[in-house]
């Protein structure tokens, strides 16, 4: 399946799952978001991380979401929590820091959304999504 949004770059946001298409939906009506695109392996953009059994691996995040002229926002979406998830959290948050320290340009944030909670708490829009989704943090 895939979604056709009006807020991407792409034409197509094709999702790895039912619920990639249901977030790509969620952020296409979101008021508060300028664009967004889905982080295709084509895309190239990932972040070496080492697992919990100590082996080094790429993790390849979800989402970019535009939240404004400067700031954006990388989101990682899962319908299960798996054992690799903290590692791949603590590898991005280091991530946002470093690229926010190295530059004044663009502000970077991330955010973790677990389908059971989005399905749960129904956030109106991107900002409150990101005032519910702090586990992370």
């Amino acid at each position: 399946g895939f979604v056709v949004p009006k807020k991407s770059v792409f034409n197509r946001i094709v999702g790895d799952s039912k619920f990639e298409l249901e977030f790509a939906a969620f952020l296409d009506a979101c008021d508060d978001v300028i664009s967004f695109a889905k982080n295709y392996l084509a895309v190239q953009f990932r972040l070496d991380y080492v697992k919990a059994d100590g082996d080094l691996s790429n993790y390849i995040p979800d989402f970019f979401v535009k939240l404004d002229g400067a700031r954006l926002v990388i989101v990682e979406t899962k319908g299960r929590e798996e054992l690799d998830l903290p590692q791949k959290m603590a590898r991005l948050r280091q991530w946002c820091e470093d690229a926010n320290a190295a530059q004044n340009d663009q502000h970077f944030d991330f955010v973790y959304v677990d389908q059971e909670s989005f399905d749960q708490y129904k956030p109106k829009s991107f900002e409150d999504l990101l005032a519910s989704f702090v586990e992370y943090k």
